[in-house]
């Protein structure tokens, strides 16, 4: 039906007859000639439509917005003074001489270049419609091309494309399950894959050295704007490989996709062991495009009378840091207060502050309600360890370090991203040494990653010091966003008995969740690792887009539903009594 796409045209198609076909974009009535801008998939044209060709012109002027069009004409350069330089089709336009209606279409609920005035709730309930403005035609397009980058890089690197089940049995990985009832085995469930994690490892039992696959995962989780309770993963898995040879190839692949599809080449990757990035950043995901660090100042604060800080630095768990903010003096004290709103989310019970206004007149220089309590002195040697100057601003934490670290590590990219301070457009790195295991509120143990990562460690060092022990597990991360996590799996009997023993995961529950995985490392299992990216989010920082829901082609909303199918929604009494469900009503 259609010759050329409409945004593949260009002055070197002029004089060529040629047959168009997609939606009416928009329609202008100039002077008794007829403009039809014709959309599709690859961009708009403009057809002119005179009234010497009555048939055509009288049809063309009955045609209204998203009305689906077939057009036959001559491609001819536009009059002088009429090109359009923001249009890649601007400097042609097609003489209409046919027009077929395909099809009629009734008012869309809302135009396609106007969409920022309507709530996204409208714009996902009518998703199709949505999908027609030209930035989602063209993200979901980059999506395509990214996919298939991967896919060429990781096919050329002799990893296979394999599938893994999407129905399987619950496991432990951190996030609830979505379930689905057996109708064939009464009162069992299956569970949606969280990761393709066991299958993948068991692939590497069986002999298939490099492993990959673009997989669908699910996670029954709260929602924010990246993420989503069915999310698309670039699953990759190795044997015979460590982890610097995992780290360097998928770096690779992630800085031959940028060089090809953005052209930004994102250098080398640097290291950056966990303790590094959460004493710094309170982070462990830095963004390294701010300049700002977190700074320890517990030694100072240890012996004041102000309990505040003197308590938490005192305290082996406690943990009191400052952050210089260059230039931030000329924050308001409205501003101040909505940050201390803000760290209250990260469970900060206040934010101390103190502003320099003339360092060189010592504490008579600062501005704050705090230095009473601190002393003259103790407030100079925090400013001289900050090395702050006139016009800063410093912010305080004082609380347990998790507390402390969140509480700082997100006022900091709130703050810079306020006053602009992002000194480079891309910040990769790799965050390495990683803790095995953390500790729970109950006291008890429970692994950072999961419990199939490898400690860097024997088993005996592993039993008598769980938490000193780190993990051989990798992060990669991009401007505070991780991009894909990862790690080196145990492959021997004895550590991964160990590691769930530590995690007080008795035999039982351990053979009950996943003995298929622990019966198979009995078969000589290889040495083996891998790394998953998530693609959604991946896609969504390439494109600047402010949630992976700009991205996925029909995705939920924040609490998790389809407004375009009205998913999820109830089933009906013969469904359930074939799975033996009776719903309980809530009281």
């Amino acid at each position: 039906m259609r010759s050329h796409y409409c945004g593949d045209l260009r002055k070197e198609h002029i004089g060529e007859d040629i047959t168009l076909a997609g939606w009416v974009h928009r329609r202008r009535d100039h002077g008794g000639v007829i403009f039809l801008d014709v959309r599709d998939r690859e961009g708009i044209t403009q057809v002119v439509f005179d009234p010497d060709r009555e048939e055509s012109f009288t049809l063309a002027d009955s045609c209204r917005n998203e009305f689906v069009i077939e057009i036959k004409g001559t491609v001819r350069a536009r009059p002088e003074g009429t090109t359009n330089a923001d249009m890649p089709t601007g400097e042609i336009e097609v003489l209409g001489k046919e027009l077929v209606l395909l099809n009629k279409s009734e008012t869309p609920p809302f135009q396609l270049d106007e969409h920022q005035q309507v709530g996204e709730d409208v714009r996902l309930r009518h998703r199709y419609i949505d999908l027609r403005r030209p930035e989602m035609q063209e993200k979901l397009r980059f999506r395509s091309k990214v996919s298939n980058s991967i896919r060429n890089f990781l096919d050329d690197n002799g990893f296979l494309d394999i599938e893994t089940p999407i129905l399987n049995r619950a496991t432990p990985e951190g996030a609830r399950d979505f379930l689905v009832p057996s109708r064939i085995h009464e009162g069992s469930f299956f569970a949606l894959p969280q990761s393709p994690q066991l299958f993948k490892q068991l692939l590497m039992v069986s002999g298939f050295d490099r492993y990959y696959q673009i997989a669908k995962c699910f996670r029954d989780e709260d929602l924010r704007a990246d993420r989503q309770p069915e999310f698309t993963q670039i699953d990759i898995e190795t044997s015979f490989m460590d982890e610097e040879s995992i780290m360097g190839l998928t770096e690779k692949m992630v800085r031959k996709l940028f060089l090809e599809l953005k052209g930004i080449d994102l250098g080398d990757f640097p290291r950056m062991p966990y303790s590094e990035a959460m004493q710094r950043f309170g982070s462990d995901k830095p963004d390294l495009r701010f300049p700002m660090e977190l700074v320890d100042v517990a030694d100072l604060m240890a012996e004041i009378e102000f309990k505040v800080f003197a308590g938490p630095a005192k305290d082996p768990k406690g943990r009191v840091a400052a952050l210089k903010v260059p230039g931030g003096a000329k924050l308001t004290r409205k501003n101040i207060d909505d940050y201390t709103k803000f760290v209250s989310i990260y469970g900060a019970k206040g934010l101390a502050w103190i502003k320099v206004n003339e360092i060189e007149n010592g504490a008579n220089g600062l501005q704050s309600p705090i230095i009473k309590f601190l002393g003259d002195d103790v407030t100079m040697a925090i400013m001289e360890r900050l090395g702050a100057e006139n016009g800063d601003i410093v912010f305080f934490g004082a609380d347990q370090e998790k507390v402390v670290s969140e509480a700082l590590g997100a006022l900091r990219i709130k703050v810079g991203e306020d006053l602009e301070m992002s000194q480079r457009e891309w910040a990769p790195l790799w965050v390495v040494d990683f803790p095995m295991f953390e500790e729970t509120s109950d006291g008890g143990l429970t692994a950072l990653h999961h419990p199939f990562t490898a400690p860097s460690c024997s088993p005996e060092e592993l039993k008598a010091d769980p938490l000193a022990a780190l993990s051989r597990a990798y992060d990669m991360v991009l401007n505070g966003c991780e991009l894909g996590g990862g790690s080196i799996r145990i492959h021997d009997q004895e550590m991964q008995a160990k590691v769930l023993e530590i995690l007080g995961i008795s035999d039982e529950e351990a053979e009950d969740k996943f003995g298929f995985l622990l019966t198979a490392l009995k078969f000589g299992a290889p040495p083996h690792g891998g790394l998953a990216f998530g693609l959604d989010r991946l896609i969504m920082l390439m494109t600047g887009s402010e949630s992976i829901r700009e991205v996925i082609a029909f995705p939920k909303t924040q609490s998790a539903s389809c407004p375009m199918t009205n998913a999820p929604g109830e089933v009906s009494a013969v469904q359930l009594r074939e799975l033996n469900i009776k719903l309980r009503k809530t009281p």
